[in-house]
């Protein structure tokens, strides 16, 4: 919410932006799709090529004091992968024809896309987000994070110097420079759609701005680890999820739900990829530190490395441990390791029978977390059949690191995005991987075609001419 009104200042600041955004919106609505297909893949590259990337990563960090920058570097892959699905993709004229019912689709632009970037990414959701919306013709409003506005704005930067050398309208992306809740929200309810990625607050700012908004939320990822599964590569995978990036996204592994009969040498293998196991007593000085003593998470301890959480803790870890492993036999909102946590502090759990597992995993989605994700390690397909029945949750990866999976990977299938929708538990418009289709307009045409009308008996089946009241 805001704090104060906008200033005269800044309304004339965003009006401007506004009307440059609306001319070049304009200059671009005759783009066919050869011509945005270069554009992304030269947007894609000017960003996304590795030295590039790491400079901006390596900014994003400096800035922030957020994250580690050599798994930042990393998502660079990312935009990679949002390059490959929109270029398979159409999004100009006829998208999809279907004879047999006479639709022929047409792809539209939504306009003027009011983009909030999330501090933790500030070098990957510009790029992300630009894909997207230059392919559908869009063009897009980036309003950073005051921690990271400098990475967002450099990164924009870049982005548009290739769009003035491909002569391209350079204003299809612009940057605030000077951010402020009261600007982003003017331009929130100025614009034709809102992209917000990132905490609650920022969400919930997007969704009461009046305008239709794309909108993620929390999460609290939890996996499940049965009898059947592989420890090796459950415990592998665990540890690239988790120290992604020192856990700072939603997706990371937040709490493990493992099997007592594989439990104690599982818990091993988690030490042997670099968990470190901490005592009760530095359990009880992580919670300390962690939340606050109304059990809000701390900001200074999400994205930071094992050795500076536990030194707030006040206690000391070796330099080769990677993340910290507290076990835990309590779910719900007053036990706070069952809650979402943003940083290398994992959570694990035993449970005996399956029964109970699902039982645990859907009291740890009351805490929170409802509508992200979780997956699960087993090989037992009726396990991950009755997980997905279940779980309230709009996606589950099965035997994959979780949060460099659930947004797209090149070796699963789903899409590529910066942005995970999660329905209605998440109060969010959409439980989809936000992508390519959900930036443009689509006209359907409809033409005759025979007629496609059952009998009121083949309709009412066994209840036609029953008893009527």
């Amino acid at each position: 919410m805001a704090t104060r009104p906008i200033t005269p200042e800044e309304k004339a600041y965003a009006d401007e932006l506004l009307s440059k955004a609306r001319v070049a919106l304009k200059e671009i609505e005759n783009y066919d799709q050869a011509c945005v297909d270069r554009l992304c893949q030269a947007i894609a590259w000017g960003v996304a090529n590795e030295k590039t990337f790491t400079r901006l990563a390596q900014m994003g960090v400096d800035e922030s004091q957020l994250g580690d920058p050599v798994g930042r570097v990393s998502k660079r892959f990312k935009v990679m992968g949002i390059l490959r699905d929109v270029l398979r993709e159409k999004s100009v004229g006829v998208i999809e024809e279907i004879p047999e019912k006479g639709i022929v689709k047409y792809a539209k632009p939504i306009g003027v896309i009011a983009s909030l970037i999330p501090t933790t990414n500030p070098e990957l959701t510009p790029p992300g987000v630009g894909l997207f919306a230059l392919k559908c013709r869009d063009v897009v409003i980036f309003s950073p994070h005051p921690r990271s506005k400098k990475t967002t704005f450099e990164t924009v930067r870049i982005m548009r110097e290739v769009l003035k050398r491909e002569g391209a309208p350079p204003d299809i992306f612009q940057c605030v420079e000077n951010p402020s809740i009261p600007l982003s929200q003017y331009l929130m309810s100025a614009c034709d759609l809102v992209q917000a990625t990132g905490g609650k607050d920022m969400v919930k700012a997007a969704y009461s701005s009046g305008t239709p908004s794309l909108g993620v939320g929390a999460g609290n990822s939890t996996m499940v680890i049965d009898e059947t599964a592989d420890i090796e590569e459950a415990a592998r995978n665990t540890r690239i999820s988790k120290t992604s990036d020192y856990g700072s996204g939603c997706s990371a592994d937040g709490n493990l739900v493992v099997e007592a009969s594989i439990y104690d040498k599982f818990l091993g293998q988690l030490i042997k990829e670099g968990g470190y196991l901490a005592s009760p007593e530095e359990k009880q000085k992580l919670q300390a530190i962690l939340w606050d003593s109304e059990g809000h998470r701390t900001p200074n301890t999400v994205a930071i490395s094992a050795q500076r959480i536990a030194v707030l803790a006040g206690f000391e870890i070796p330099t080769d441990r990677k993340f910290i492993i507290v076990q835990e036999d309590k779910i719900g909102k007053e036990y706070l390791f069952s809650s979402e946590k943003l940083c290398v502090v994992l959570a694990v759990f035993r449970y005996n029978g399956f029964e109970n597992a699902l039982k645990m995993v859907e009291q740890i989605y009351e805490v929170g977390g409802k509508g992200h994700s979780c997956g699960i390690y087993s090989f037992n397909d009726d396990h991950i059949n009755q997980l997905a029945l279940m779980a309230p949750v709009s996606r589950i990866m099965v035997r994959q690191p979780q949060s460099k999976a659930n947004a797209g990977a090149f070796t699963n299938g789903m899409p590529m995005t910066s942005s995970l929708g999660c329905g209605s538990w998440g109060r969010n418009s959409t439980s989809e991987n936000i992508h390519l289709k959900h930036y443009m307009n689509v006209t359907w045409v409809s033409r005759p075609i025979p007629e496609d009308r059952p009998s009121e008996q083949e309709l009412f089946g066994e209840f036609y001419n029953t008893e009527t009241f």
